[in-house]
């Protein structure tokens, strides 16, 4: 699945444009690793996004098209 389209997915950021822009201006890291917003993300990937002076890092659980918001957080686990 597409990074920014997981990251909408699982919540983490509430719309896939954000997400984008995000990805463009470098804020977000895969595996220590500048990401673009096509990139394909796996099982056990370590994210990272930076919002402002915080920083959430996360790893990858689940990789699903759809959930529901209840159970969103289930896809990532906060490191």
């Amino acid at each position: 699945m597409r990074l920014d389209k997981f990251l909408k997915v699982s919540r983490l950021i509430k719309r896939r444009t954000i997400a984008n822009e995000a990805c463009d201006a470098g804020r977000v890291l895969v595996n220590d690793k500048p990401a673009k917003a096509s990139l394909n993300v796996k099982v056990g990937d370590i994210i990272e996004i930076q919002f402002g002076a915080k920083a959430v890092k996360v790893e990858v659980l689940d990789v699903q098209e759809t959930i529901k918001k209840d159970d969103a957080k289930e896809l990532y686990r906060y490191l």
